[in-house]
């Protein structure tokens, strides 16, 4: 992938459930993205599940999504798609992945999504 000047890599950070594997193996739960500031937009995303199909799945859901508007919409999908032990820290990970983003760039906080899930 290429990376233009105007992304950034964000990252997000949730503690999983002691039962979930990515406990053993990583400890916590890492969401990094790479967002382009020009809109918004999640351009890709990586983060620590222990089997590759998660992480693929994930990518899936998230890439192309706005992370200021389109949080209600990830939410639901990833409520109604993702059934594993990782499905609440991913949420909290990607919370705090746009509280970072709104950190780097709080004239951003405008446009986030109204609606809070």
């Amino acid at each position: 992938m290429e990376f233009s000047d105007t992304m950034v890599f964000v990252t997000g950070h949730a503690r999983p459930v002691k039962d979930d594997a990515i406990t053993a193996v990583y400890q916590v739960f890492s969401l990094s993205l790479i967002i382009e500031t020009l809109d918004d937009s999640i351009a890709d995303v990586s983060c620590t599940m222990v089997m590759q199909e998660s992480a693929d799945f994930i990518r899936h859901l998230l890439r192309g999504k706005n992370i200021l508007t389109d949080m209600g919409v990830i939410a639901d999908q990833i409520k109604g798609r993702f059934f594993t032990l990782a499905q609440k820290p991913m949420m909290v990970a990607l919370r705090d992945a746009q509280n970072r983003y709104l950190m780097a760039f709080p004239e951003k906080r405008a446009g986030e999504c109204q609606s809070k899930t």
